[in-house]
């Protein structure tokens, strides 16, 4: 299957450690030292964790018992996402000198389309290259990236030379780098995914490309399909400067297991007016509400509920919430509660009304 000009140009922008980075920016004393961002070596869960760290096996997502255990000298600095968010609407800034197609995926990294670009530059790669140094200059922060003809390859490629380095893959080399890339390096193939894949013999892409699109879809469904084109360089998301939310959510963890579905209410309490807030700073509402539950043992478990209307208001995620939490009984002492409202009026063409509910108090 031959790919055909003509071919998009795109760069997928990383930043390096961006949570810890800043951290360090503002914080010199923290520079050259292991640094986690949230968790504690009590409770809590590392949210970004500096390359220092990382030496040490410490990662985003490890629980803070487990990552001072692996780095006994780690240092703990609580997240302050007002300043991550101000430093990334900087580096939006910085983007948006190159080219108005630009797709956030988070605030740490994003996809440029600079097939036809502000500064009227034929390369790419180059472009990539003086994006980062600007960063460097403006900020003081690092950044990685990836340049290649689909959003895919350009995600995959700016891990290559992580830290602070970048990596451009043609169309000409694709074909190569794809059949020799191991298998748990392909975005969006997860741990469970690339587990299914080894017991089918799966440990590579040219393994991938062998399969027929039915032995793939057989096994995978749907994202069967989506193997076989991705493997043969085949992917035509564009970029998306639009890009609409998915889901709308907040969750806390709790410094001691809460073991009374009455503490389990009171701060499920604060989440849904956390989410209240989130939903109508976005002006947004869903149909579709989820309890999420994270035990002391670390299982997790979501309930899910569809109402027949669009939700935003504080009340009606409660009531729901508390529906969800009487629905089955406690396994164990809990450390992590969560709501988030999915099914978004996003999603519709129709302008449906949203039920608003006012709150009265009760004396």
């Amino acid at each position: 299957m031959k790919l055909e000009p003509p071919f998009r140009k795109i760069i997928h922008v990383d930043m390096d450690a961006f949570y810890a980075s800043v951290e360090e920016l503002d914080n010199p004393d923290l520079i050259g030292k292991p640094v986690a961002v949230g968790g504690n070596e009590i409770r809590g869960v590392v949210a970004a964790a500096n390359y220092e760290a990382r030496k040490f096996g410490v990662r985003s997502a490890m629980s803070g018992v487990r990552a001072k255990k692996n780095c006994p000298h780690l240092i703990f600095v609580p997240p302050r996402f007002s300043r991550y968010k101000e430093i990334s609407k900087k580096i939006r800034a910085i983007f948006n000198n190159y080219t108005d197609l630009i797709e956030p995926l988070s605030l740490d990294e994003a996809y440029l389309d600079v097939t036809q670009n502000k500064k009227g530059n034929p390369s790419a790669s180059l472009i990539a290259q003086e994006i980062r140094q600007r960063i460097y200059n403006e900020l003081k922060l690092r950044a990685s990236a990836g340049i290649s003809y689909n959003k895919f390859i350009a995600k995959i490629a700016s891990d290559i030379n992580k830290p602070n380095g970048q990596k451009t893959i043609s169309p000409e080399e694709a074909e190569l780098f794809l059949e020799e890339l191991p298998i748990q390096k392909f975005y969006g193939v997860g741990k469970v995914t690339a587990a299914k894949m080894y017991n089918l013999g799966i440990f590579t892409g040219k393994d991938l490309k062998e399969k027929s699109i039915e032995f793939l879809t057989k096994h995978f469904g749907k994202s069967g399909n989506h193997y076989y084109y991705i493997v043969r360089g085949i992917h035509h998301g564009k970029v998306n400067p639009n890009r609409i939310a998915k889901s709308v959510a907040a969750e806390h963890t709790f410094r001691t297991n809460l073991t009374s579905e009455i503490f389990m209410l009171e701060q499920l309490e604060k989440i849904a007016d956390e989410l209240e807030q989130r939903l109508k700073k976005s002006k947004l509402a869903g149909k579709t509400v989820t309890l999420k539950i994270k035990y002391s043992d670390f299982v997790q478990q979501t309930r899910s509920k569809t109402l027949p209307y669009f939700v935003k208001d504080k009340s009606i995620l409660l009531d729901t919430v508390k529906e969800l939490l009487y629905q089955e009984k406690m396994k164990n002492s809990v450390r992590l509660l969560g709501i988030s409202v999915t099914n978004l009026n996003v999603n519709t063409k129709k302008k449906e009304r949203v039920l608003e509910v006012q709150l009265t108090l009760e004396f």
